[in-house]
């Protein structure tokens, strides 16, 4: 258990790095954050997440990045739940309800919403048919995670192989429930730098159906997670 402290700047260190993809300093959190602390505070602070396992130190930098423990704390206890703006909300329903339904463009139009909206990649389809589809794949691997060359292979096998890696996603889900996968606990990627953000949903007319986005581990998890749920609820009504 995190004391008050310790949350408040895992909090500020995972914000600051979902916006740069940059290791987090002590320097900067200070100048950022009023933490009322000294430097050798901070210091000690960071040093006692990293070695309860939240953070780690890449030996190149002098800065922190969080683990997948860290996000996972992060999305279950520090998360606050954000709502779509009203125009978000709007413009989804619009598309959706135009389209609803024709099944098979439905997917379609469906993963190309929430590729739009995330600007990671979405994946959509019914499951009966098994047939997925999936948008976004310009704005996944323009991320910096992806400048490596073996990281860009692994992305793409795993498109490669998708209709096989969805099936076994498939097993783990309960219809109208929507999950968070952090990094190693991802079956989609070849690589652990990726989460999922994914929902097992049913159609009225009784068909199941899978959403979800994928990205980085720096994702916005408050706002992938708003609109897999608000998608899904406008889908299954």
């Amino acid at each position: 258990m995190l004391d008050t402290r310790k949350k408040k700047i895992l909090e500020s260190l995972i914000k600051e790095y979902t916006k740069t993809a940059e290791p987090v300093g002590s320097l900067y959190l200070l100048k950022k954050y009023d933490f009322g602390i000294s430097g050798a505070t901070m210091r000690n602070e960071l040093s006692l997440l990293e070695k309860q396992g939240y953070l780690y130190h890449p030996y190149t930098s002098s800065g922190r990045v969080p683990t997948d423990k860290g996000y996972r704390y992060f999305v279950e206890s520090l998360m606050k739940k954000r709502n779509l703006s009203k125009n978000e909300q709007s413009l989804i329903q619009q598309e959706l309800l135009k389209l609803r339904v024709k099944n098979t463009r439905l997917a379609r139009t469906t993963a190309k919403l929430l590729a739009a909206f995330s600007k990671n990649l979405a994946i959509s389809g019914l499951i009966e048919e098994e047939e997925y589809f999936q948008s976004g794949i310009r704005d996944f691997l323009s991320q910096p995670e992806f400048t490596k060359v073996d990281e860009v292979c692994k992305a793409v096998e795993m498109l490669d192989y998708l209709d096989e890696n969805v099936d076994k996603l498939l097993s783990s889900l309960q219809s109208g429930e929507t999950r968070t996968l952090i990094g190693r606990e991802n079956p989609l990627a070849k690589t652990e730098g990726c989460s999922l953000v994914v929902s097992k949903i049913r159609f009225p007319q009784g068909h199941s159906g899978l959403l979800a986005i994928m990205g980085p581990k720096r994702m916005n998890y408050d706002k992938n997670i708003s609109l897999i749920d608000y998608v899904s609820k406008i889908l299954e009504t």
